[in-house]
């Protein structure tokens, strides 16, 4: 039994691994090390759990604070729990002798491990009595989409992929899911198929995880490899045979291992690459070259067999030029290339570990839009899917023989074939289905997919099909419904799907514009039917949606299939500016409340259409909201001793760590709020409470009580020490012990106490819920994150944790505080790294948990319980509210920035201030007008004065502006002077363009001559005008030509027959229940059963006739459609036709083009557009190569430029080694190459200031100059100038370079000596010495760099000599091609004077040929129009049959008016008179009343009858006039095309004209006579090699053809032999068995009888149908028979008891005569005994007596009557009755 917290220990072991000795030591020091961080780890979250509370009143100071006591002992338990067991023992190491025979042995073929050892389970606390099976997945609705090769096939329907902890295996079929469980309980890396998909492998997650290899389909484990990487595998690839496993590990690791995985052996290992590893794979061709791709990096590896054993040696590959990017998809070629996807859509081709070619699509488009995720060779095609949706097929040549056309690196290619999936998809990984003739794919999309897709590429291709849709990225949310088993989700892919999760079925999804991050059901109070559901998104909306079942409404005609959910929005507002995190309905419905990350909490009012009743702002993001319940019930669960709430609060939780308590919003009253300015709630009293880390302060407590303790053990020590001194020593212990003291007290000295650390970060709070009243429960940055509550006969609490795990806490009852949190049920289900458990929840009948995780996945459990029901359930869809179709949808929030509630309120008021602000501008601007008119009167005024009281105008400016009037004028002035100097400028500066544009922009390279060095070779480049407009664009073709009869027939033959098959309609019959079915809730009577069986076999009996009758029809049917395919005696196979007329079109003798009879096939007809396509072609292939030779000519050049850098730096080096020689020792020093003029064209455009001063003097200059003189030192002058410049420019670009080999050469240079101004001494021996070696090395030095110069002179030369040789060669091509080109010109202009009149021929024989179809197809529906009228005119004729057959069989035999009935039936009457009585003749009025009735029937048909002749007779003259057009037509359609064929041969004729040069060599003629050369070869045929090939062969395919045919038609005429044998002998079959029919129904029936009259012979209806109502009303009269007998019965017990009850009575009065006789009796003695005294008779006796006397007398009256009764019940009906007996319960 493992324990959560605990990781697989023995995931690195394993009873026979081979690596026990070498991991046990790091092993159990890594297991320290974990030991040692777990226990700090859980010091610190124990710290950080202990929280307190600081509360704060708006309008009161109180505090509270809650400890938290239970968490502290949950966690200590934990801890306890997980390091208590022995994972750390060391295991004794086997001698080195049995592990050697332990190597030595081999695993079995037929060894299997235990699946049941090997798989992980819950864990559960030691005696607990909690069961394993607490929760059991039911299903799973998610998919972890975003992780790499999460799609794996194992059968044609069977596929596999990763759900947290889970391997899911699901049938496309029956969509049925299959389940294995991880066995570390971490989680599983990685997943992979072995190629014969008899094996798969599980790589684990975990510490030193497993790979498990299983066995397929029996799913047992088959081998399992361990110590393959540190926590988890990345991927695992098998070679192409399946013995070889690759793997490689995920961070830290990154380790890459090939096992002997059947022998569980590691092979080879090393570490991958120091970044993240995405794939691994083995090359098909060659199991010894792997390749890894990743992060930024691609590596290609390989097998070596090195000295020191068989070795992995990777080459990392080097991107060069290109930009690093990830590499996700790639493939191995066969000859050892690889090609790889990028992130910018390319692909790139590796070879020798380096890019050798970039491929995009034309025009610089990559290959796709983003990242190519997968690429494949599948049937000799590539195979390329990228993040934009698509699937592109690539031609595997062209890719494996790209190669580099120009410096950029790039080849432009295009697709074969490309399949866009849909919009929204990210095509992530793609998996070949085995289905045989079909090319079905399956494609992992990254937005929530499974895909099938079919890549045949042809025209009956199916469109892609969504097999299934989940959501991409985390779940936020889940909602679960209060009625019913419908669950609802929600994430950031902007789509909410709901789930039928107990029928294990997805209902519908709906798509937004924005992710989804809360949901909530809207409670039965306010939707009873739970058909409401809300929901907030990342923006701020919240929607209110409504689901209900579709197939509730009104159905219309035409409508399509109805789904069996739909949703539509009901209502959507915005009240938050950021994402909504949170949603709750107070306990009544009445309001409400919405969190978001813009910390507003936000209510609404429900029953006023959720109207707006104010928001409150928090100090932080909210996580939660939860309102408190009527009773403080937790979740459901009761408490003790509920204290009732007047009012509801809501408890906000903060994620920094703050809780906030707010009351139960004020709703007012409808009033007119249009003066409240925001929706904020002010007067609101929120009680506030912040949670901050106490770790510090426990840790402070814990020290002092640990000083506490310590003192009390020291002062106890002390006390005993005390003692025993005292007893040793007596009177001098005092001073000792004084000694003593006061040497402690100087020794110890006070440690000062931790200080307290409050952090700056707050707490994160998770998630919180009310437990009682006043109190709160909350999870501060601890592992769960959610927690709901459900009772199953005792209570429960679901945790969901951080890492993906659900824990379950069994609870005690009554315990609110939680005190009783120990016993609880772990299990891991969500991935352990990233599945974190967003959302959890229960069903309404707590029978389901499901919860929803950040990878993705959903799952649904079965809570454990002892009374589970069996039967299968399902969820109801909510029907739909009246009218609900009607009602209009409101008008969604699609903008993420439109306002919110609030700040809508907002902007109304800012537009209402805006609008007052407004209106006060124009008050201003009206008081500014009448200010400006004042001024005007007082100018008015002033003009008015004389004028030497009148003021000037200055008088009234207020600002003279000088300096601003300066600046003005100088603004103008340079205004000015721009437009006078414009117009010259202008006039330049065109001057210039034009000048570029005729005579340079035209121009892509100008000639540029290369010299040689030595020699006087010299190599020019090609002057190339930019390419023409033919090879730029392509002129539009004309018309397109007009198909052949022949390809019509071929397209239309096939349509047509199946549309004249298809004719008949399908024969469909409605079977129709004969009576209603019983109610379904009540047990049905044996009666009802006995009517039942009645209808069912009437009903029977009745389908079985109906059925005989559809078979009969169906049969005369296929009879009628195999005679009318039956072919006619002179019926041609369309195939042979087809082939006749390919061979009188295509072949034949090899006619020649100048042959008067040549007929121009319509593929070889050429135009004016094609030869200019043809035209364009050339000159863009002699374009191509002429620029390829200039690149070269270039590339030289620039050699030339480096060549002459490097002898300069090499001439100066030479001159400063030469400086230290003696001069006799100087050798001649060579001549530095020049840059001609020529060399660098571009040079001469180059000027500057200085160049045109001095071009403007020499103007000056030449002025007095003769024209020509002028013209020579002008030209000499400019060239004189260029070329210094370019000199100089060009010793300014290469002195960096130059300076460079100068310092690169001085590194190896001697230093020179240094010449002194002081007086040099003579030199010593040893200084001599030094200067002889010295003067060696440089004599050595000078020799070498000469050699140098030489060498670099004479290579260059070299180079520039078979550079000349190559251009020697292009310019013959180039020759030849100017040729070719002047030919296609001449033919286009021919062509171009034909075209004209060839487009009026060919337009005319287009439309002759439509008018043709067109007719053609008149005909053909007149056609089956007359078909359908005579089917119907048959159809009448058997229903006048039928009518007459039916009339016999009414009749009967031998009936005596059966002549008179028909001629009755007979008989032509007009339709406007009807005779009543044909005569007097006593016969069945109810014959004669059918005869009427079926004459009117008869009469009838034969108008339809004659109606139906009349449209037959028109459809014939149509289609007679049809056909008689159409003859018409056809004969101007072959005069037509026999014109254009004469003038397509006029046309080839003229063509034949022009002459064509063809150069030919010697050996290339064979027409020699007499072995020479003949003089005139104008009889001569030019043939290339393979058309002349191709003659020769056809000779001998002909004779073998020939022979072919004729022993085909042998075995043709044999096989007509047998057919017509065969046919003879089955015609006297037949004959033979119509005679034995015929004698078996005369031996049973007595006669020829119709059988197919006898199979639909029905039961009578009427007759069955009062058999029915016999019965029923048999069965109704027993029924009120047995009712009359116990109503009988019931007064027989009434008399029995009456009879009991006057018995009783007898039997009492009995008594009272006896008693009577009793007291007479002592009466009587007592009399005698008192004596006389007594003896008279007393009052008082005497009036009993009489009483007495009376009782008697009226009870025997009574007896009497009771008697006489009786008597009467008895002699009624004169039977005496048996005693009836009291019924047991009454008695």
């Amino acid at each position: 039994m493992k324990e959560p917290d605990d990781q697989d220990t023995d995931g690195g072991k394993s009873d026979r691994s081979k690596s026990d000795r070498r991991q046990s030591h790091s092993s159990r020091s890594a297991s320290r090390t974990s030991m040692k961080e777990d226990h700090k780890s859980i010091n610190d979250t124990t710290g950080e759990a202990f929280t307190e509370g600081e509360e704060s009143y708006i309008e009161d100071d109180e505090s509270y604070v809650e400890h938290l006591e239970g968490s502290s002992s949950s966690f200590q338990d934990d801890y306890t729990e997980s390091f208590g067991e022995s994972r750390y023992m060391e295991t004794p190491a086997p001698d080195a002798e049995e592990a050697e025979e332990e190597v030595k042995k081999k695993i079995s073929e037929s060894f299997f491990y235990d699946y049941m050892e090997l798989v992980s389970t819950p864990f559960v606390t030691p005696d607990s009595n909690i069961p394993l099976d607490l929760l059991t997945l039911v299903h799973s609705f998610g998919y972890d989409c975003r992780k790499r090769a999460n799609l794996q096939l194992l059968e044609s329907n069977t596929v596999m992929y990763i759900a947290g902890n889970q391997l899911i295996f699901l049938n496309l079929k029956t969509k049925e899911q299959t389940y294995l469980r991880s066995s570390s309980g971490i989680g599983i890396g990685v997943i992979g198929v072995h190629p014969d998909k008899t094996y798969f492998t599980v790589a684990e997650k975990g510490v030193f995880p497993k790979i498990i290899i299983y066995e397929y389909p029996s799913m047992r484990p088959y081998r399992i490899l361990q110590d393959g990487t540190d926590l988890a595998y990345a991927y695992v690839d098998f070679n192409f045979d399946g013995t070889l496993l690759a793997s490689v590990g995920g961070s830290p690791d990154h380790t890459l291992t090939i096992w002997n995985w059947k022998e569980e052996k590691p092979l080879l290992r090393t570490k991958a690459f120091s970044q993240e590893v995405f794939k691994v794979t083995f090359n098909p061709e060659d199991d010894e070259q792997l390749t890894t791709s990743g992060s930024g990096h691609i590596k290609f590896w390989e097998m070596a067999l090195t000295f020191t054993g068989l070795k992995l040696q990777g080459s990392l590959g080097r991107f060069g030029k290109t930009a690093t990017t990830d590499i996700e998809g790639y493939m191995e070629l066969p000859d050892g290339k690889v090609l790889s996807g990028s992130e910018w859509g390319n692909m790139l081709l590796w070879e020798g570990g380096h890019i050798k070619v970039e491929l995009s699509r034309a025009a610089g488009k990559p290959c796709h839009q983003g990242p190519i995720n997968q690429i494949m060779l599948d049937e000799g095609e590539v195979i390329t899917i990228g993040s934009d949706g698509c699937v592109r097929i690539w031609d595997f040549e062209t890719i494996d023989t790209a190669n580099v056309i120009d410096e950029t690196g790039l080849l432009e290619i295009e697709p074969i074939n490309e399949l866009q999936v849909d919009k929204n998809v990210k095509l992530f990984s793609m998996i070949k289905m085995n289905e045989v003739g079909n090319n079905f794919w399956l494609a992992q999309d990254s937005n929530g997919a499974i895909w099938k897709l079919d890549l045949s590429f042809s025209n009956i291709t199916q469109d892609p099909e969504c097999l299934f849709s989940f959501h991409s990225g985390a779940i936020e949310a889940l909602a679960v419904s209060p009625v019913t088993y419908l669950m609802a989700t929600t994430g950031l892919d902007c789509s909410i799907r709901f789930y039928d999760f107990a029928g294990k079925t997805p209902l519908l999804q709906m798509k937004f514009k924005q992710g989804g991050t809360a949901l909530a059901w809207v409670p039965r109070l306010i939707s009873y039917g739970g058909a409401q559901i809300t929901a907030g998104f990342e923006d701020g909306v919240v929607r209110i949606l409504e689901l209900y079942d579709p197939k509730g409404l009104t159905v219309f005609v035409g409508r399509k299939k109805v789904s069996d959910a739909d949703i539509r929005l009901k209502q959507v507002f915005k009240p938050h500016t950021a994402a909504v995190t949170a949603l709750a309905y107070d306990r009544d419905g009445e309001v409400l409340a919405t969190g978001s990350k813009d910390k507003t909490v936000f209510f609404f009012e429900v029953e006023r259409d959720y109207k707006p009743i104010g928001y409150i702002t928090t100090p932080g993001p909210i996580c939660q909201l939860t309102w408190s319940s009527s009773s403080h019930y937790w979740s459901g669960l009761p408490l003790p001793s509920p204290i009732p709430s007047p009012e509801s609060t809501l408890l906000i939780i903060c994620e920094d760590g703050y809780v906030l308590e707010a009351p139960f919003p004020a709703i007012k009253e409808e009033e007119e709020d249009h003066d409240v300015v925001s929706y904020e709630i002010k007067d609101m009293c929120l009680k506030y409470f912040h949670f901050t880390s106490v770790k510090s302060k426990i840790l402070r407590l814990i020290e002092i009580e640990r000083r506490k303790k310590q003192k009390e053990l020291k002062e106890k020590e002390k006390q005993e020490r005390r003692k025993r001194l005292e007893t040793e020593m007596g009177e001098d212990v005092e001073k000792e012990l004084q000694g003593e003291e006061e040497e402690e007290e100087e020794e110890e000295e006070e440690e000062p106490l931790p200080e307290i650390f409050v952090p700056s970060t707050a707490c994160h709070i998770l998630c919180g819920f009310y437990s009682e009243p006043g109190k709160f429960w909350i999870s501060l940055e601890e592992q769960c994150t959610f927690l709901v509550f459900h009772s199953i006969n005792q209570e429960m609490m679901f945790c969901g944790m951080q890492n993906g795990a659900i824990r379950v806490y069994i609870l005690s009852k009554n315990d609110p505080s939680l005190t009783s949190m120990e016993d609880y049920w772990h299990f891991n289900m969500h991935d352990n790294n990233y599945g974190r458990v967003n959302a959890m929840s229960t069903s309404f009948d707590d029978r389901f948990l499901v919860t929803a995780g950040a990878d993705s996945n959903i799952f649904v459990f079965n809570i454990f319980s002892e009374f589970e029901l069996k039967k299968v359930v399902k969820a109801k869809v909510p029907s739909p509210r009246f009218g609900i179709e009607t009602e209009p949808i409101p008008e969604d929030i699609e903008d993420p920035k439109a306002y919110s509630i609030e700040n809508a309120r907002r902007k109304r008021e800012h537009d209402k201030l805006m609008k007052e602000v407004e209106e006060i501008k124009a008050g201003k601007r009206e008081q500014i007008k009448a200010l400006r008119n004042q001024l005007q009167k007082l100018l008015q005024m002033n003009e008015e004065l004389p004028k030497h009281m009148q003021f000037k105008r200055t008088d009234f400016d207020l600002d003279s502006k000088i300096r601003a009037e300066i600046g003005k004028k100088t603004a103008n002035k340079i205004q000015r002077v721009e437009k006078e100097l414009a117009w010259e400028k202008e006039k330049h500066q065109l001057g210039l363009k034009k000048l570029q544009n005729r005579f340079r922009d035209s121009l892509e390279s100008d000639t540029i001559v290369v010299h040689a060095i030595q020699s006087d070779h010299k190599i020019s480049s090609y002057r190339l005008v930019k390419p023409s407009k033919y090879s730029k664009t392509k002129r539009a073709s004309q018309s397109e030509r007009r198909p052949s009869k022949f390809e019509r027939f071929e397209k239309e033959g096939t349509g047509r027959k199946d549309s004249q098959r298809d004719t008949g309609g399908n024969i469909s019959v409605p079977e129709e229940s004969v009576i209603e079915k019983g109610k379904k809730f009540r047990p049905k009577t044996l009666s009802e059963i006995m009517v039942e069986n009645q209808i069912e076999k009437t009903r029977k009996l009745i389908l079985k006739a109906e059925r005989a009758q559809i078979k009969i029809q169906q049969r005369k049917k296929e009879w009628e459609e195999l005679y009318k395919s039956k072919p006619d005696d002179d019926y041609e196979d369309p195939k042979d036709v087809q082939a006749i007329k390919e061979a009188q079109l295509f072949m034949g003798d090899f006619n020649l083009k100048t042959a008067s009879d040549y007929k121009i096939p319509e593929h070889m007809r050429i135009n004016a557009a094609k030869k200019e396509e043809e035209l364009g072609y050339l000159d863009s292939m002699a374009y191509s190569k002429k620029m390829h030779m200039n690149k070269s000519i270039i590339s030289l050049r620039d050699l030339k430029v480096a060549v002459i850098e490097e002898i300069q730096c090499l001439v100066q080096e030479l001159k400063n080694i030469q400086s230290t020689l003696p001069i006799s020792k100087h050798l001649p020093i060579p001549q530095v190459p020049q840059i001609y003029p020529e060399e660098v064209p571009e040079k001469r455009f180059q000027y500057d200031d200085e160049t045109l001063l001095a071009f403007k003097q020499q103007q000056v200059k030449s002025k007095d100059e003769k024209a020509r003189q002028v013209e020579q030192t002008a030209f000499a002058g400019s060239a004189g100038g260029f070329l210094r410049l370019s000199s100089g420019k060009e010793g300014d670009l290469t002195t960096r370079d130059s300076l460079s080999r100068a310092s690169k050469a001085s590194a190896f240079s001697l230093d020179l000596p240094k010449f002194t101004e002081f007086e040099t001494a003579d030199p010593t021996d040893v200084e001599l010495e030094i200067m002889k070696r010295e003067e060696i090395k440089h004599v050595y030095m000078q020799q070498y760099l000469i050699n140098r110069i030489k060498e670099l002179i004479v290579t260059f030369d070299a180079e520039l000599r078979l550079l000349r040789h190559q251009k020697l060669k292009l310019d013959i091509q180039m020759k030849l091609s100017d040729l070719h080109h002047v030919t296609l010109f001449q033919e286009m202009l021919l062509l171009k004077n034909f075209e004209k009149q060839e487009n009026i021929l060919q337009e005319r024989v287009n439309s002759l040929d439509k008018e043709e179809q067109d007719m053609q197809w008149k005909i053909n529906e007149t056609l089956k129009e007359m078909e359908e009228k005579k089917n119907e005119v048959a159809k009448l004729q058997d229903q006048e049959k039928a009518l007459y057959a039916g009339f016999q069989t009414a009749l009967g035999e031998n009936n005596k008016f059966a002549n008179f009935l028909m001629k009755v039936l007979k008989k032509r009457i007009k339709r406007v008179k009807k005779k009543e009585v044909e005569g007097d003749v006593d016969c069945d009025m109810g014959l004669f009343e059918l005869a009427l009735q079926l004459r009117e029937k008869r009469l009838d048909i034969e108008e339809a009858l004659v109606e139906e002749k009349k449209m037959i007779d028109n459809l014939k003259k149509e289609h007679d006039t049809l056909s008689k057009k159409v003859k018409i037509v056809a004969t101007n359609l072959n005069a037509a095309e026999e014109a254009l064929e004469a003038y397509q041969r006029e046309k080839q004729q003229r063509l034949n004209e022009l002459l064509v040069v063809i150069p030919l060599k010697l050996h290339q003629i064979e027409y020699v006579l007499f072995g020479e050369l003949p003089s005139d070869l104008s009889g001569t045929l030019v043939f290339s090699n393979h058309s002349l090939g191709r003659l020769q062969e056809r000779i001998v395919q002909l004779h073998e053809e020939n022979s072919k045919q004729q022993r085909l038609n042998k075995e043709c005429r044999e096989r007509r032999k047998q057919l017509i044998r065969e046919k003879r002998e089955m015609a006297k079959t037949i004959q033979k068995m119509e005679e034995t029919v015929s004698q078996l129904m005369i031996s049973k029936f007595g006669r020829v009888i119709n059988l197919e009259a006898l199979q639909t012979l029905s039961v009578n209806t009427t007759l069955e149908e009062l058999k029915i109502k016999k019965l029923r009303k048999e069965l109704s009269n027993v029924k009120e028979m047995k009712m009359w007998e116990e109503k009988i019965a019931q007064v027989r017990w009434e008399l029995m008891m009456k009879t009991k009850e006057h018995t009783k009575k007898l039997h009492q009065m009995n008594d009272l005569c006896i008693e009577k006789k009793q007291l007479d009796s002592r009466l009587n003695t007592l009399q005698n005994q008192q004596g006389n005294a007594f003896q008279g008779p007393r009052k008082a006796d005497t009036e009993a007596r009489e009483r007495v006397t009376e009782l008697i007398q009226v009870q025997a009256k009574r007896i009497q009557a009771l008697k006489e009764e009786i008597a009467l019940l008895r002699k009624k009906g004169g039977l005496l009755l048996p005693p009836i007996h009291r019924p047991q319960e009454n008695e």
